[in-house]
């Protein structure tokens, strides 16, 4: 039973909450940084270079071949295209900077509101009040100093 307890505990610790949290925004954000880059930023640079569109970008491989039928009878099956599809890795590398940047931000901005914290001045606490001995040395001090 203390195995189950333990679990318990840990799944509601605010921590293993907050990660969750953090994973399901990520993904969003990550389907977000995606959209910007393939629907915001790629077709300009696609039309600067000439109404290239990067998602079309590829070295073919192997062509694809149609399928050989003889009446209702298939030969041989069709074979899909083997191509490397380098413009799709170019906006994959594209989101991860965009990503990894934001990320970036978020940290160093952190970093610098925990920095500020820590600088807080606090108020000097105050010196310790002089002992009856030491008002009283005082005052003989300044009694033989005006005479």
């Amino acid at each position: 039973m203390g195995f189950i307890k333990e679990f318990k505990e840990f799944a509601v610790k605010g921590n293993v909450l907050d990660m969750a949290v953090g994973i399901i925004i990520g993904g969003a954000f990550g389907k977000i940084v995606s959209s910007f880059v393939s629907d915001v930023v790629m077709p300009p640079i696609g039309v600067l270079l000439g109404g290239v569109d990067f998602k079309d970008l590829k070295v073919i491989i192997k062509d694809a071949q149609p399928a050989v039928m003889e009446g209702d009878k298939v030969i041989s099956e069709a074979v899909s295209e083997v191509a490397l599809n380098y413009g799709a890795f170019i906006n994959t590398i594209i989101d991860f900077t965009i990503i990894a940047f934001a990320v970036f931000m978020m940290v160093k901005a952190v970093n610098y509101a925990k920095r500020k914290e820590v600088e807080q001045p606090t108020a000097a606490p105050e010196p310790p009040k002089p002992t009856n001995e030491e008002v009283l040395l005082t005052e003989i001090r300044d009694l033989l100093k005006n005479k």
